[in-house]
């Protein structure tokens, strides 16, 4: 591991998926420093078409790239949607971090995924498990292509000698993120599932799988935090998980999203639907030693990640 000071101040920096979840809060991260913002519209250049990658790259000349265009969803949406999910990101990762490579940036950020490790990973999972099991069977064409860009950021750093690096978020939540009903991670799902339940008056809430598996969860604005504090203080081939080092049963947040969402009624687990990995809590001993730690208590991201999905409706 290496820690290297990186001068953002009069950067041109890529955030690749501005408009979603992760990508907004870089954007706003991004804004208290001095650097040049730059962005694209997916229907200007579709991340999965190389010409058109390769064309902006070669026009604009980022400095700076953070990666953190995907597709994703949560674990329905990974098992149904299994070619979309391999292909697209994929394509996504081998298409900007080779244009990166070939236009000269000085620094590129991959956002992979905690769900590249193995589904029985020893808790907590650290970085040097990857590739040493099977993966969660649900979502392993979203894990396979993180994996791959993981292994082309450690490829171009061999042999091009790229100051690239990857970085290993937990869970995440926050403004931004997808509320669908079937395709939503676990913690935006629970809230519109609690908010429609409080307003109709349902009884009971049926919340999927037993409750029982554990899963760490981050604050978005903190991993932007994290992102940024890596790009200046750390150059590496070792991914760096980005995490807070504590979890809960979903059983717990469940109870914790109800009490923010105000449904007083009673909570039901469905069993015949899938729980996923049994654990996922990553170990952020390499994260803390380069001296960033999580900022925002559950709690609090909670109830704005609530405010947020009201923003929403209200907005429609």
């Amino acid at each position: 591991m290496q820690e290297s000071l990186f001068d953002l101040e009069g950067r041109s920096v890529f955030v690749a998926g501005h408009r979603g979840m992760v990508g907004q809060a870089l954007v706003r991260r991004l804004a208290s420093e001095k650097v040049k913002l730059l962005a694209v519209q997916k229907n200007e250049v579709d991340l999965r078409r190389q010409s058109l990658v390769d064309d902006w790259f070669a026009q604009m000349r980022p400095d700076v790239v953070f990666l953190a265009a995907a597709k994703v969803g949560g674990i329905v949406a990974n098992d149904t949607l299994r070619g979309d999910f391999i292909y697209d990101n994929l394509m996504i990762a081998t298409n900007v971090i080779h244009a990166a490579y070939a236009n000269a940036a000085k620094k590129l950020v991959f956002l992979g995924s905690s769900c590249i490790y193995p589904k029985f990973a020893p808790q907590p999972i650290g970085e040097d498990t990857l590739l040493t099991g099977s993966l969660e069977p649900t979502n392993e064409p979203y894990a396979i292509a993180k994996i791959a860009g993981i292994k082309l950021v450690e490829a171009y750093r061999r042999q091009y000698g790229a100051d690239f690096i990857s970085v290993m978020p937990t869970n995440l939540f926050g403004p931004g993120d997808n509320f669908h009903p079937e395709h939503s991670h676990v913690v935006a799902a629970l809230i519109r599932r609690f908010h429609e339940a409080k307003t109709q008056g349902l009884p009971e809430v049926i919340v999927w799988g037993t409750g029982r598996p554990r899963r760490e969860f981050l604050y978005v604005d903190d991993l932007a935090d994290a992102c940024v504090h890596l790009v200046k203080r750390y150059s590496g081939e070792a991914a760096v998980n980005i995490g807070t080092g504590e979890d809960m049963t979903i059983a717990d947040l469940a109870e914790r999203v109800a009490q923010t969402v105000g449904y007083a009624g009673t909570i039901k687990f469905d069993p015949s639907r899938p729980d996923g990995t049994p654990r996922k809590l990553l170990d952020v001993g390499r994260l803390t030693s380069l001296g960033w730690s999580y900022k925002t208590p559950f709690s609090e991201g909670l109830a704005r990640a609530y405010q947020a999905y009201l923003n929403r409706e209200i907005d429609r």
